[in-house]
């Protein structure tokens, strides 16, 4: 039984590889809190299906189908590997200010502030980085480069979701090849 759900779905977890021969899988979880799968209730995957999670321990668990019956065999399990698991958007908790969803800040602009005020756009954000060591954004600029920036208050100092912007603010280590704020570099 698929059942779409309408209104923005974000990617909240992968089904992995099956774990023993009983149909339980490992699932990996983008929340911080990777319980937060199980408390959503009803996840959607990327072919349309149903799923609601339970965790048996860290990273493993049973998934049941829409009708509530458990997937029960390597076999089953098999054919979910890969599939994408969503939530809709408006389970997700209300953030504090100045926290963000990263699916928020891709396809932001990214615009630069020059001597005199001025906002010039730099590029787009396409990707959030998280690899423990702190979030960096990768900003692709108007010429097709990509570059990394720290995803700190002293890099990104205005975060407008409402008008699709941030004003970045671009550290030593990160050189463009081109002007940015009216002057050449």
């Amino acid at each position: 039984m698929t059942r779409l759900m309408d209104g923005p779905l974000i990617h909240v977890g992968t089904i992995g590889k099956p774990h023993g021969v009983g149909g339980h899988v490992h699932v990996h979880s983008h929340m911080e809190n990777s319980k937060d799968l199980q408390r959503f209730g009803e996840l959607v995957d990327d072919q349309g299906c149903c799923w609601f999670l339970t965790w048996l321990h860290k990273n493993v668990a049973v998934l049941y189908d829409a009708d509530h019956k458990p997937v029960t065999h390597r076999d089953e399990a098999e054919k979910l590997v890969n599939r994408k698991l969503f939530v809709h958007k408006n389970h997700l908790p209300v953030l504090e200010k100045e926290e963000y969803y990263f699916n928020d800040l891709i396809g932001l602009t990214a615009k630069i502030l020059t001597d005199k005020g001025k906002k010039n756009p730099l590029g787009k954000v396409v990707i959030i980085h998280d690899y423990g060591a702190g979030v960096s954004l990768e900003i692709k600029d108007l010429h097709d480069h990509s570059f990394l920036i720290p995803f700190t208050k002293k890099c990104v100092p205005t975060i407008n979701i409402k008008e699709g912007y941030i004003i970045v603010i671009l550290p030593n280590e990160v050189e463009v090849p081109y002007a940015v704020d009216g002057k050449s570099q």
